[in-house]
């Protein structure tokens, strides 16, 4: 016979497969309580697992319950009552009066209850990227991508026990029991049980029960020969690795680091970079990330000089786009990259750099990008001042001229850390789908 024994480790979470179902059932609520919880807080936090309320409604297991309508007689049983004996009606509470915490809840109807519960990092952030995406990705060549994925091909009499395929297993034991004529248990208890009988019975039948006997022991010696599964019936599920079309991205991050953004800017600035840097490394796996930090001179950075360098000096933007192109023309073709750029300013630069920042934007840059995004770094009076999107610092009423003349480039601002969140959605929203 073969015996198969399970030797994988219960994972720490017992209770992960409930959980996941209870975050499928109620994710509409959960992702508006997500974005809400978000809405002010710092991008430093994010790593932090995030409390979130959410109704009770909608939340709970379906489960069946007696119809009053349905007329008949209904015996309830009351431990511990004094107060009503049996023949006595019990009045319904009045609409509204239940037992939630009603509009003293933030946002949740009268009568609704709250439910709170932790969700860790991965839940949040999965929950927050889930309809975000890089804008007109699109797939190329599978030139130096070692991408593969591993598909069914069918079925084999030899893999891994984790494969086995239960259903042509059991399928293969029971044609092989049925051609066998294997013995069934039940038959071999009936006989069992009229011999107990005989044997009870004061007039023995020795040759009947001999008979029985025999019959019995080559009825068990029959089933164990044949198996209730045979090493023969076995068969898992065969895989083979498959190269599929992989879609390769370059993000281009290019920040100002020049005397002109303060401490809070540049902190703005790494904050946006720290949100989209997770995200693409959440959601894709074959994107690479190029750091450029520039004052009126720009350096291709590694991830930790560009959050954490005190660098300072002049302003010139344009030598941020020059290294762009430079890094571009090197590593990434066009044929096999897709290529992104978003770039952090105060929106300051050097006399007539501006000028040349959109030629360069206009010729070079952006019949080469799938998408470019601008976000200026603004003090909140700032904000106030430039209420409208025609005004606004050198380079925001420049790159405004970009804008119009090419649909995938977006500007947008942003004065405080609670605007982050937002404008990264709002860049990185996934377009309709008509």
């Amino acid at each position: 016979m073969t015996h198969f024994i399970d030797r994988r480790l219960n994972p720490k979470g017992k209770s992960l497969g409930n959980r996941q179902r209870f975050l499928r059932r109620a994710r509409t609520q959960i992702r508006e309580a997500v974005q809400k919880s978000l809405k002010d807080a710092s991008v430093a936090d994010i790593d932090k697992d995030r409390k979130v309320r959410i109704s009770t409604k909608g939340t709970k297991e379906p489960r069946f319950r007696l119809d009053p309508k349905a007329g008949g007689e209904h015996d309830f049983v009351l431990p511990g009552n004094k107060q009503f004996t049996p023949g006595d009606e019990i009045k319904k509470p009045p609409s509204g009066d239940g037992g939630g915490r009603g509009k003293e809840a933030a946002d949740f109807a009268e009568g609704d209850d709250e439910f709170e519960f932790t969700m860790t990092q991965d839940e949040v952030l999965d929950i927050f990227f889930e309809d975000l995406e890089l804008p007109n990705l699109v797939r190329t060549t599978l030139k130096d991508t070692p991408n593969k994925v591993w598909k069914r091909a069918g079925i084999t009499t030899a893999g891994s026990p984790t494969q086995i395929n239960l259903i042509r297993t059991m399928r293969n034991a029971q044609g092989r029991r049925l051609a066998l004529h294997r013995p069934k248990l039940k038959d071999v208890e009936e006989l069992q049980a009229e011999l107990d009988a005989l044997e009870q019975n004061p007039e023995i039948d020795r040759e009947k029960i001999a008979a029985l006997k025999e019959r019995i022991a080559k009825l068990n010696s029959k089933r164990k020969w044949v198996g209730f599964i045979d090493p023969v019936d076995v068969r898992f599920n065969s895989y083979t690795e498959q190269p599929v079309p992989t879609s390769q991205a370059v993000m281009f991050c290019l920040m100002d680091v020049s005397g002109s953004m303060g401490e809070r800017e540049k902190d703005l600035a790494k904050r946006f970079y720290m949100l989209l840097h997770l995200f693409l490394k959440r959601r894709y796996k074959r994107v690479d990330i190029v750091f450029i930090r520039h004052t009126h001179d720009a350096q291709e950075v590694d991830e930790q000089e560009f959050f954490y360098s005190r660098q300072s000096g002049g302003t010139i933007v344009s030598t941020a786009l020059d290294k762009m192109l430079e890094i571009q023309k090197e590593r990434y073709a066009t044929s096999d990259w897709n290529i992104y750029a978003a770039q952090a300013s105060d929106g300051y630069t050097q006399s007539g750099d501006a000028r040349r920042c959109v030629e360069m934007l206009n010729n070079d840059i952006m019949p080469l990008c799938q998408y470019y995004a601008y976000i200026e770094i603004l003090d909140e009076r700032e904000m106030e001042v430039f209420a409208s999107e025609e005004s606004g610092a050198e380079l925001w009423r420049a790159y405004r001229t970009v804008a119009d003349g090419w649909p995938n480039f977006a500007t947008k601002r942003i004065s405080k850390p609670a605007d982050i969140f937002p404008v990264f959605r709002e860049l990185f929203k996934k377009a309709d789908v008509a």
